[in-house]
């Protein structure tokens, strides 16, 4: 005879493990859903809508190649997780689709099964109707493409929202400290027990006009490095108690994180937003991130208490790191922080840059202006590339801040940067060089008034720009530009305000090359130009989002015969 003799708990936790799977053969199986079926809305039905009125995308942003990450090459190991459906270059070029498990779901890549080479004749096609009015025959040049469209996305943006509820069994053993109504941990022992996940963590985008977050795991657009902070975040949120955001009751903890990939230095910037200033044990999630993530350099919380759509607020706090990461583009270094404007697509804004360049006709003797210059992207690139001088306005104080600390960084001596409502600047401009009539709001602005100005979103007085040290940076008074004048403009989606156009033809720059993310908007400003006689001589469309039907674009418009004499 032989006796077992067996530990009487592992008996019990043996037996109950046989209950459990006896009961849950029970259960009838789910059928799939059929591809392209859309899912039904999360059991709990709190989602938070994204950023508002922005698309599935942020449509604002350009950038350039799309091999993903750079970083992805220089660290495999490090790398997100490749999926099996994820197309290769090689399959693109061979004109087949790609096939994306959301693409019904998620609606944000209208194109993605259709084959790349029929996106681009479609975008092509279109570009050459819009401006079949307004450009002679053979001026709009064939869009260019990338080799390889595919998680190009250097930024991705994921919102937390509470899915379905979790059966107790299922949360039963898991690691978690207790959490308040914000997310905040509040001890451990009965209260942790109480406070143990009741449901599950949703990440990904936002379907077209709900609530409902579509997983976009597998995404064939965004980073996969990025794809993978964010995977890093959602699995440790349990772990220290930090609860999802639930717009509806405007609780949870963790709202959104962004993260920011540099596609030539390959580091990492995680934004972590929060509905609450405290955040214990910060470090230990930090470090605990980093061992998960070795590519991330710099971990910053940003806190938005509003009960808003807008995704960032304006406090922040580095949590790990500078707090900032540097990227190259187009041989030009560049400091990107969680607010900093950066094309998304690095690989096709260096082809951008450069059409753009070639376009102008840079020959050393031209002074640049570079209206909407943002954080002066566009005019320190034309800076080094034989602009005698650069003059760029914009009326976001920190961008311009921004802008000049660049132009430092990168050794520009020959580019300033103005805070200055654009419009209002070229008036002062125009009225300098031919006593032009400015709109009635700009009529009296003084060169000492351009900077500071009045911030587009606040309406209030912006403090005047200052250096890392915190020193204020004196700002140029209303330049006299020398010799040929060349205009760089590159609006926001609405396109330029007509007091704009107005001031940029009383101007009369020899050379305006029109930078333009809606190529519609670009169309109307360019026949308003085209009526005080200048001529469209050349389109170079840019495919800078494959896969969605968005289409970057350049326009060269040239001062006509009749503009000259008058001039």
């Amino acid at each position: 005879m032989i006796v077992f003799f067996v530990h009487k708990a592992t008996f019990y936790a043996t037996i109950g493990a046989m209950n459990r799977k006896a009961h849950n053969s029970k259960k009838p199986t789910k059928k799939p859903a059929l591809h392209g079926a859309r899912p039904s809305a999360p059991r709990s039905g709190r989602g938070s809508r994204a950023q508002a009125p922005a698309p599935a995308r942020e449509t604002r942003e350009r950038d350039s190649r799309g091999q993903g990450s750079p970083a992805s090459k220089r660290t495999p190991a490090a790398a997100g997780t490749v999926h099996e459906h994820a197309p290769s270059a090689r399959t693109a070029a061979a004109g087949t689709g790609a096939s994306c498990p959301v693409e019904a779901q998620c609606g944000a890549c209208e194109h993605v099964s259709m084959p790349y080479g029929d996106q681009l004749a479609l975008k092509q096609r279109s570009m050459e109707d819009l401006f079949a009015d307004w450009a002679p025959q053979g001026a709009v040049r064939p869009i260019l493409g990338m080799d390889d469209p595919f998680h190009y996305r250097n930024k991705v943006t994921s919102p937390f929202a509470p899915g379905r509820r979790i059966d107790p069994a299922e949360s039963r053993g898991r690691s978690c400290r207790a959490y308040g109504r914000d997310g905040r941990t509040a001890g451990k022992g009965k209260a942790a027990r109480a406070a143990a996940p009741r449901h599950e963590i949703l990440t990904g985008m936002y379907a077209a006009h709900s609530h409902r977050l579509v997983p976009t795991d597998a995404c064939l657009l965004e980073n996969q490095q990025a794809k993978a902070v964010i995977a890093a975040v959602r699995d440790l949120m349990p772990r220290f108690g930090l609860l999802p955001y639930r717009e509806d009751a405007h609780a949870g903890f963790v709202r959104h994180a962004v993260v920011r990939v540099g596609h030539e230095s390959g580091e990492v910037l995680v934004t972590l937003v929060t509905n609450g200033k405290e955040f214990p044990g910060s470090r230990a999630f930090c470090r605990e991130l980093v061992r998960r993530c070795p590519f991330v350099t710099t971990v910053v919380q940003n806190v938005n208490l509003r009960q808003t759509n807008v995704i960032l607020g304006e406090e922040e706090r580095t949590l790990y790191g500078p707090g900032f990461i540097l990227d190259t583009l187009c041989g030009l270094s560049f400091r990107i922080s969680s607010h900093s404007f950066y094309q998304v697509n690095a690989v096709q804004t260096e082809v951008l840059y450069r059409q753009a360049m070639e376009l102008a006709g840079l020959a050393g003797t031209q002074t640049v202006v570079d209206a909407y210059c943002g954080t002066g992207t566009i005019g320190l690139v034309a800076a080094k590339s034989g602009a005698a001088r650069v003059i760029g306005v914009d009326n976001v104080a920190s961008a311009v801040r921004d802008a000049r600390q660049n132009a430092r960084h990168n050794g520009v001596a020959n580019a300033e940067f103005v805070a200055a409502d654009a419009g209002d600047f070229m008036c002062a401009l125009a009225a300098q060089k031919s006593g032009c009539t400015p709109a009635a709001d700009a009529r009296d602005v003084p060169a000492s008034a351009l900077t500071p100005a009045a911030d587009a979103e606040s309406a209030t007085a912006l403090a005047p720009a200052v250096d890392i040290a915190g020193t204020p940076v004196p700002a140029p008074d209303v330049p006299t530009p020398a010799g040929d004048l060349v205009l760089f403009m590159d609006p926001p989606r609405a396109g330029a305000s007509e007091a704009f156009l107005d001031a940029a033809c009383a101007l009369a720059p020899e050379r305006i090359v029109y930078i333009s993310c809606n190529p519609e908007t670009q169309v109307r400003d360019v026949a308003r130009l085209a009526r005080a006689g200048y001529e469209v001589r050349a389109v170079q469309p840019v495919d800078m989002f494959p896969h969605t039907s968005h289409i970057e674009s350049i326009a060269l418009i040239v001062r006509g015969k009749s503009k000259e004499a008058s001039s």
